[in-house]
């Protein structure tokens, strides 16, 4: 896929995104000061965030799923349970998503190969 844009325009838009992620970097440092309390609603969101984000993966995962044709659903739901156990066993996310990957990967290239 080509980009229509400019030398200069993939420079100011590059800028723009260094930009976004460093101020999204450094923001809570200047607006949660050393030795204050965290407020409440912070603490909150920290509790509720990560269930959320992982429930809005899950749908997001099988909204497309076919349950009355193809393989049905079951290698995302073999590998949604493969992410489960490894979680369960090794209390690591980033195994837990690497492992339900590769587990999915290897079904629908070679179980689940059309």
């Amino acid at each position: 896929m080509s980009s229509n844009l400019t030398a200069t325009q993939l420079f100011i838009t590059t800028l723009v995104i260094a930009f976004g992620t460093t101020l999204t970097r450094f923001l809570p440092f200047l607006i949660f000061r050393r030795g204050q309390e965290t407020p409440a609603y912070v603490k909150k969101l920290q509790v509720l965030l990560p269930p959320a984000a992982i429930g809005l993966l899950v749908v997001y995962t099988l909204k497309d799923v076919s349950f009355t044709n193809g393989s049905r659903g079951i290698p995302e739901f073999l590998s949604i349970g493969g992410i489960v156990i490894i979680h369960r066993l090794f209390k690591n996310t980033l195994l837990s998503i690497a492992g339900g990957t590769l587990l999915y990967m290897f079904l629908i290239q070679t179980v689940f190969s059309v």
